[in-house]
């Protein structure tokens, strides 16, 4: 990593409130040079040890989980107990291939999105989600 990629990472992490670590620099540089994507905890601590970043499975949760609550990222839930993390905190939907593990990005402008039913008292909408799960076509007899 740069310097100017390292003190760019640094002031990122400070814009959002966040103490920049050794360790949260290092995932951070990993989770954004790809540019947007979306990768479960388990993909990022294969690429932090393939990087050679000292990290346990458990730091790169918890940061994972410190960079959603920022604001950097957004937590996705497509599969029982996989979630996905997406770099991409704009409004937008979801396929997710099934078998593949792959989940892809829909423009918010493509699903209209309509009679949405009214949040209990006190409470707003603060997001929808939609995940649209695919499949290969299976051949037809």
């Amino acid at each position: 990593m740069t310097v100017e990629d390292r003190t760019g990472t640094e002031l990122k992490l400070r814009h959002h409130g966040l103490r920049p670590t050794r360790q949260r620099i290092a995932l951070a540089s990993l989770l954004f040079a790809k540019g947007d994507r979306h990768l479960t905890v388990e993909e990022l601590h294969e690429e932090a040890t393939a990087a050679k970043v000292p990290v346990s499975l458990a730091t790169v949760y918890n940061t994972l989980h410190q960079f959603t609550e920022a604001g950097l990222i957004r937590v996705l839930a497509v599969e029982g107990a996989k979630t996905y993390f997406d770099t991409n905190v704009s409004d937008h939907h979801h396929f997710f291939i099934e078998g593949e593990n792959e989940v892809l990005d829909i423009p918010i402008n493509s699903i209209v999105i309509d009679n949405l039913p009214e949040p209990p008292l006190g409470m707003e909408i603060a997001h929808v989600d939609v995940v649209i799960r695919l499949r290969t076509k299976k051949d037809e007899a």
